[in-house]
C-alpha cells in the first residue's frame, strides 16, 4: 500500500485584502486603500499541501502551529483542505503575510510575527509518517522547522523520494534528495553567478554547483514564464518550456511546482517527467488566475468555519471570558510554560445533566487545564439533526465556562474536532466512558485518537454516569408534554 505524500516546512498565514484606491491620505501622499474583501489561506508549507491534496492525493503536512489565533485559523484551513495536519510546537507568534492588493495589483506587503520561533520535538508518529510516505516535499520558508535534527535525520534515513524547495536562509538539504527546486534568485544567493554569465549560464553554473555542494541527484531552476532548468549530474541540462506564454499573478508558482513535482515522483515518474509535469501545472496555475482562482473556494477572512471567539453581546462576561481562541490561547501559554499538562475533551453539551458534570470533573484531574471542544450549533445540527441543539452555542459555552473544573470553551463548526485538537495539542484527550466497548483497548474506538497521536498525546476514557443521556432527557420532556 503507497504511503501518503508528506509536505514538511514552516507554515504561515497569508491574507489578501482586497480594495480601491480612490484617494490619497490627506497627510502623507500614500493611496488609501478601501477595502472590499479579504481572504485567508495557508501559505508556505501549508500552501504546497494544500495544492497536492487537491490534487485527489493523501497528504501529511509536519509543520510547527503556534498557541495564538493565527494558529488556529491555520489548522482550520488545513483541515478543510483534507489536509492531515501533525502539528510541532512552535514558541512566539504565527507568522503573517498580509498582501493589500487593488484591481489585481499588490500595493503593499505587510509582514508580522517576529523572528522565527524555535519548533518543538517531532513525536514518534511524525518520524514514522515520513518512513512510510510515498514521496516528501520539503518547503522551506527558512523559520526552523527544515533544520529541526530529528526530522532531518528521518528525511536522509526514508526510501522515498525528497524533494527539497530551499530557502536562502535554511539549512542545506540532507544528502541524497532526488530534486532541488530554487528559482533564479535563490540559485543566485546560494551560488553566486560569474560577472557577464547569460541567464542560462548562470541558472546551470547555480544548479551544478548547488547539486554537488548538496550531493542532490537533481536540481531544477524555476525561470518564471520561461519554464525550468534542469541540471543532472554529467549531463547537459535540459531546458523545460512552459506550455504557452502566460502572465498573472504568481504567489504560490513555486508551491504548485515543488508539489506537482512531488505528485508526480510519488506515482513513479522519472525526474525529467516530474519536472515537465510541474511546469505545466505550474504554468497553467498562473494562466487560469493564480492563487486566488486556485483557492477559490476558500473562505472570506472571519466568515469560515472553524474554531471562533464568543459572539459579541453575549450575556454573562465573566463566563464568556474563557470562551474562544483568544482565551484558550492564553490558558495554552500559561500552562505549557510551567511545564504543565494540558486536557482537553469534546461533545455537543446540549442540556448539560450530571453525567457531563461527572466526565469533566475526572477530566479535570489528569492534568492542569481542561479545554472544552464544543461543538457549534451548526455542527450539532448537521450530527443530530435540525430539531438539535436545544441550547444555543451561547448558553452551552457559558454554562460550561461557568463550572469550576472548566478553564477554557473552544467553539468549532466542523463535524469532528479535529482541527481545534490538532491546534491545541492536549497531553492527554478525554471521552466519558460510554465510547468504551469493554473490550481490548477503549482508547482505540474513538475517532479522535488517530489524530491525538500525531504530537504524541493519549487518549483515555473515563466514568460516565449509567442513565444519563441529552436525548433521552429530550424524550422523556416530549413524552411528558403529550400526557
Amino acid at each position: 500500500m503507497r504511503g501518503p505524500v508528506v509536505v514538511l516546512g514552516d507554515t504561515l498565514l497569508d491574507r489578501d485584502v482586497e480594495g480601491v484606491v480612490n484617494r490619497l491620505c490627506p497627510d502623507s501622499p500614500v493611496p488609501v486603500l478601501d477595502e472590499t474583501a479579504a481572504t485567508d489561506r495557508p501559505g508556505g508549507a501549508g500552501l504546497a499541501a494544500v495544492f497536492a491534496a487537491a490534487q485527489g492525493a493523501e497528504v501529511v503536512l509536519v509543520t510547527a502551529l503556534a498557541d495564538d489565533a493565527g494558529g488556529a485559523r491555520l489548522s482550520t484551513l488545513l483541515t478543510a483542505a483534507g489536509v492531515q495536519v501533525y502539528p510541532l510546537a512552535l514558541a512566539g507568534a504565527t507568522p503573517e503575510k498580509i498582501r493589500l492588493r487593488a484591481r489585481g495589483r499588490v500595493l503593499l506587503r505587510h509582514d508580522r510575527g517576529g523572528t522565527s520561533g524555535e519548533p518543538g520535538q517531532p513525536s514518534d508518529e511524525v518520524l514514522r509518517v515520513i518512513g512510510a510516505a510515498s514521496a516528501v516535499l520539503v518547503s522551506d520558508y527558512g523559520r526552523g522547522v527544515a533544520q529541526q535534527p530529528a526530522l532531518r535525520e528521518a528525511l536522509a534515513a526514508t526510501r522515498a523520494p525528497v524533494v527539497w524547495d530551499p530557502h536562502p536562509r535554511g539549512p542545506a538539504a540532507v544528502p541524497g534528495v532526488h530534486l532541488v527546486t530554487p528559482n533564479e534568485s535563490e540559485v543566485r544567493e546560494l551560488v553566486p553567478a560569474l560577472p557577464g554569465a547569460s541567464r542560462l549560464a548562470a541558472a546551470s553554473r547555480g544548479a551544478q554547483g548547488l547539486r554537488r555542494r548538496w550531493r542532490a541527484g537533481a536540481v531544477a531552476v524555476t525561470l518564471g514564464g520561461d519554464g525550468a532548468l534542469l541540471c543532472h549530474a554529467g549531463s547537459t541540462p535540459l531546458v523545460v518550456p512552459t506550455p504557452g506564454s502566460a502572465e498573472g499573478d504568481t504567489c504560490g508558482a513555486g508551491d504548485r511546482f515543488a508539489a506537482a513535482a512531488s505528485l508526480a515522483l510519488s506515482e513513479g515518474a522519472l525526474v525529467s517527467e516530474a519536472v515537465q509535469a510541474a511546469v505545466a501545472e505550474a504554468s497553467a496555475y498562473v494562466a487560469g488566475g493564480g492563487v486566488a482562482a486556485a483557492l477559490a473556494a476558500s473562505a472570506r477572512a472571519g466568515s469560515a468555519p472553524g474554531v471562533r471567539a464568543p459572539r459579541s453581546g453575549t450575556p454573562g462576561a465573566a463566563a464568556t471570558d474563557r470562551v474562544g481562541v483568544a482565551a484558550v490561547a492564553a490558558l495554552l501559554g500559561e500552562v505549557r510554560a510551567a511545564g504543565g499538562t494540558v486536557v482537553a475533551t469534546g461533545g455537543c453539551f446540549d442540556l448539560l445533566h450530571a453525567g457531563h458534570v461527572a466526565t469533566l470533573e475526572a477530566a479535570r484531574q489528569l492534568g492542569d487545564c481542561l479545554i472544552v471542544c464544543l461543538n457549534s450549533d451548526a455542527s450539532v445540527a448537521g450530527l443530530k439533526g435540525p430539531d438539535r441543539p436545544v441550547l444555543s452555542e451561547a448558553d452551552r459555552s457559558r454554562l460550561l465556562a461557568a463550572l469550576s473544573c472548566v478553564d477554557a470553551v473552544l467553539i468549532f463548526d466542523e463535524p469532528t474536532p479535529d482541527a481545534a485538537l490538532s491546534w491545541i495539542r492536549p497531553d492527554v484527550w478525554v471521552k466519558g466512558g460510554d465510547y468504551a466497548t469493554g473490550g481490548g483497548d477503549a482508547s482505540a474506538t474513538l475517532p479522535e485518537a488517530a489524530v491525538v497521536r500525531r504530537w504524541g498525546g493519549n487518549t483515555v476514557v473515563v466514568p460516565y454516569l449509567d442513565g444519563r443521556s441529552t436525548t433521552d432527557l429530550i424524550v422523556r420532556t416530549l413524552a411528558e408534554r403529550t400526557r
